[in-house]
């Protein structure tokens, strides 16, 4: 996520929707004051501007580090809530570390994606590691594993968060216009980054669903699909 002091936005980053693209042509913005999060796991070489900074921070509300790894001496994750900012950091935690007069005054924007599709891609990716991948029914057995906390991100108490929402189908056009109403004259190009490779197993997103894990999806998304109109 980004905190841009020198532009007056903030950028949520939200889970398969081109939040790492997003971020690293947003880095091409960032003067030296601006919070910028690091990749949890990614290169940062597609940076088109400003390495993470100024995301380790203290307020009251920032949660100790685990008691294993201190009493181990283990350095501190930098994705980890500890650390102050984080990357995939939910408004009203992001609203509490600014303030109330950064919050209200700075332009906040987010973008999502079709919970379908989007859950197709949460599916290789949590799964990029086994040899063999379990069925896309078998994995969405376990909310605990498959659920994404997208809306938890952008949405607070209920309620939109953010200015503007954008669509990671119309991820130019939507930047573009988000951009435009923070103030911001140029326009960015959004490389590629963080994409998980599909060993060629990737197929359109409809036909790995049943009319269980359809309805899932359906029910575990609901914010989403309400706000932006998604259908499967």
């Amino acid at each position: 996520m980004i905190v841009s002091h020198e532009h007056k936005f903030i950028f949520l980053k939200t889970k398969k929707t081109a939040g790492t693209a997003i971020e690293a042509a947003l880095s091409a913005l960032c003067g030296p004051e601006d919070v910028i999060t690091p990749y949890r796991a990614e290169s940062e070489e597609d940076r088109q501007g400003r390495l993470p900074q100024n995301y380790r921070i203290e307020h009251p509300l920032k949660p100790k580090r685990p008691l294993w790894r201190r009493l181990l001496r283990r350095p501190e994750r930098y994705y980890h809530r500890s650390v102050g900012f984080y990357e995939h950091m939910p408004a009203h935690l992001v609203r509490a570390y600014v303030g109330e007069e950064v919050w209200r005054s700075y332009f906040k924007f987010a973008f999502d994606r079709n919970p379908w599709d989007r859950q197709i891609s949460w599916y290789f990716y949590k799964t990029k590691s086994k040899a063999t991948r379990p069925s896309f029914e078998r994995f969405m057995a376990s909310r605990r594993r498959a659920f994404v906390d997208n809306h938890e991100i952008y949405m607070d108490d209920g309620a939109l968060a953010v200015d503007f929402l954008g669509r990671y189908e119309s991820l130019d056009a939507d930047l573009a216009k988000a951009l435009a109403m923070a103030g911001v004259e140029k326009r960015l190009a959004v490389p590629k980054a963080n994409v998980t490779p599909d060993k060629g197993e990737r197929k359109d997103y409809r036909s790995y669903y049943t009319s269980k894990t359809e309805a899932l999806v359906a029910d575990w998304y609901a914010p989403e699909i309400k706000l932006l109109g998604y259908g499967f």
